[in-house]
């Protein structure tokens, strides 16, 4: 028979989102985990991809199993089916993260003209190089102008005519001539999004194959623009970060202190948040009420933002969000958009926490709206800070339970920190590859997914991967993951194989490299770019990798789907909704290296997918004339 603590022990590797699971039970408290239970038995048509709903004629599904020819009412095969749906992930995922960049580009215009008190630019090098990018002449120009005038060409690219997008010029020479002959070069953001969705309109484009191909342009239209331009403008912002050193899990939460989360993934409501707790004013306002002080904590992207720029400890990742409720310590959470749970107001209602929205794409029933624009973020931040303190006499102490010790880890990990540890250049990790001290480097990224044991998938491919010299680039929930295991801090190299391990203590830094948010992914693809470009070949031959052993939303199908077109295979571990047409189970797997490079793996063991993985890092340097 199944025990409480079996089927708890179930659900995540974590200690403190263990103790808050069995605390969620006494509380009553329903969680995640059990309304993922109370889906059971789970619908095998939308599994496999085969319902569809788009259209009024429907909705429809296809039995893979039926007699004679299975379509839906417009005579839809599996194969258009299946493509309709994952085409619409890839704009959703697409639009989400660009619909960031575009939010940072105008928060960057509004500081130009003025309309921002409280933001600057914290970058000026950054301003001018990416100016150069854009072939903006900067040079005695005064910042604020060049600021505007980048703002200006970054805003273009949304909807531009002028054929390609502005950084795809980051990416060698030999990708971007197979992106044209293959037609995917991506243009306008918008354009790219708003075709998608064409096309997968009933009666529009009914080649699966065509659709997908579009699938790779919506994608990089996200991953070379979109996502690209809200980490390059938060780095001008808020500053490029650099590594430093900080604290994760819920033991970073302060029983004596007025504890404030903020939680979604765009830093421009929360850098405003931190600047508001700073004020001597609202530490004044704690102390009277009893508390220590303020302690503010991250959660998500939104964490990672702050943990890359400023240090602010994280308490966890997507499936910790409700559990940090649980502990009854927090006064406030504090939300923007994106991976925010509707079930976080109700949980919160069971304690004391407010929940405040702040934007208006994003509003959530139960939580206060407090809607926050680059005009009056300064002034709106110290308003909200100081309800956050006057709710921390509602504390109610006999619910009150902090779990755990903080885990130290190392982040910051920008493109310019890791070039700057590197001298300057990528040409150290370039000798060290080709010495086989490290075998490769393997992006480990994405969210959680009930349907994975919380955190196993990421924490076990990362071991598996360090253990044999490769080295690994975190993002997102990933990150999260890997620093509470304790994954993330220079001593950590004695986990390594010898020849990582001799790199991490020469220079100073983990196994594993924190470089972001999952916006941020596109600090990867740089990096990517970079390399090939410093060895001129195409980045489908170096060893490299994708892994997204968590996955769970649309913006991870747009992030995998421009690293395999940027030609790098990437392997997931949870099965995609594409089960049901067999033909394009078969390109995604197998068609694709003709076409891009690279190919989609699943494989939900972590231990067999680290192994897949070096094995095919194997592969790459033998290609290139390498020791295995």
């Amino acid at each position: 028979m199944t025990t409480l603590t079996d089927k708890l022990a179930a659900c995540s590797i974590t200690t403190d989102a263990l103790a808050m699971l069995e605390k969620a039970h006494s509380d009553g408290v329903s969680t995640v985990w059990d309304r993922h239970e109370a889906q059971e038995p789970r619908c095998g048509y939308c599994d496999l991809g085969l319902s569809c709903r788009i259209c009024a004629m429907g909705p429809c599904r296809i039995d893979p199993f039926g007699e004679g020819p299975q379509r839906g009412v417009c005579g839809a095969d599996a194969d258009i089916m299946v493509a309709r749906n994952l085409g619409r992930m890839i704009a959703a995922g697409s639009a989400s993260h660009s619909d960031h960049g575009r939010d940072l580009a105008e928060t960057l215009l509004a500081v130009s003209e003025g309309r921002a008190p409280g933001y600057g630019i914290a970058d000026e090098g950054k301003l001018r190089a990416l100016a150069g990018e854009y072939g903006i002449a900067e040079a005695g120009v005064p910042a604020l102008e060049v600021a505007k005038q980048l703002a200006e060409a970054m805003l273009d690219e949304y909807g531009m005519r002028k054929g390609r997008l502005q950084f795809v010029g980051r990416m060698p020479p030999q990708r971007v001539e197979a992106w044209g002959k293959l037609g995917v070069l991506p243009r306008g953001i918008d354009r790219e999004v708003t075709e998608m969705m064409h096309r997968t309109h009933m009666g529009v484009d009914n080649d699966y194959v065509n659709i997908l191909l579009h699938g790779f342009r919506t994608a990089l239209s996200d991953g070379l623009g979109g996502s690209m331009i809200g980490t390059e403008v938060s780095d001008v912002l808020f500053g490029v970060p650099k590594p430093t050193m900080s604290t994760a899990n819920l033991g970073v939460l302060d029983k004596g202190a007025v504890n404030i989360l903020l939680h979604g993934h765009n830093p421009i409501v929360s850098e405003m948040i931190a600047q508001a707790v700073a004020d001597p004013e609202v530490q004044a306002a704690a102390r009277k009420v009893g508390a220590t002080g303020l302690n503010l904590a991250g959660l998500c992207c939104t964490g990672s933002e702050l943990l890359m720029r400023r240090g602010i400890p994280i308490a966890g990742n997507h499936l910790m969000t409700e559990l940090v409720l649980v502990t009854g310590a927090v006064e406030m959470m504090i939300v923007d958009y994106q991976c925010i749970m509707p079930a976080l107001t109700e949980i919160a209602g069971c304690y004391h926490t407010k929940v405040v929205s702040t934007s208006p794409k994003a509003k959530f029933i139960g939580a206060e709206h407090r809607e926050f624009t680059p005009e009056n973020a300064r002034t709106l931040a110290k308003e909200v800070v100081l309800a956050a303190v006057a709710n921390f006499p509602h504390r109610k102490p006999g619910a009150v339970n902090i779990p755990g010790t903080p885990v130290s880890q190392m982040s910051g990990f920008s493109v310019e920190a890791v070039l700057g540890a590197l001298g300057g250049t990528p040409q150290p990790l370039i000798d060290a590859i080709v010495a086989g001290k490290i075998r490769g480097a393997v992006g480990v990224v994405g969210c959680n997914n009930p349907k994975v044991k919380h955190d196993h998938g990421h924490v076990t491919l990362t071991r598996r991967l360090i253990e044999n010299d490769v080295l690994v680039l975190d993002t997102g929930c990933a990150a999260v993951a890997n620093a509470k295991a304790g994954l993330k801090v220079p001593e950590a190299a004695e986990l390594a194989g010898p020849g990582l391990r001799e790199v991490c203590k020469a220079l100073g830094i983990p196994p594993v490299l924190h470089t972001g948010s999952c916006v941020d992914n596109t600090r990867i693809l740089h990096l990517a770019g970079a390399l090939a470009k410093a060895l001129n070949v195409d980045t489908a031959q170096l060893p490299l990798a994708g892994a997204a052993p968590e996955w769970y939303s649309e913006k991870a199908v747009a992030i995998a789907f421009y690293v395999v077109a940027a030609g790098i295979t990437t392997f997931l571990g949870v099965v995609p909704p594409i089960l049901g047409s067999p033909n394009i189970v078969k390109l995604a797997t197998e068609g694709l290296k003709g076409v891009v490079g690279a190919s989609f793996v699943v494989e939900p063991d972590p231990t067999k997918c680290a192994d897949a993985i070096i094995g095919h890092l194997n592969e790459k340097r033998r290609g290139l004339g390498l020791t295995v």
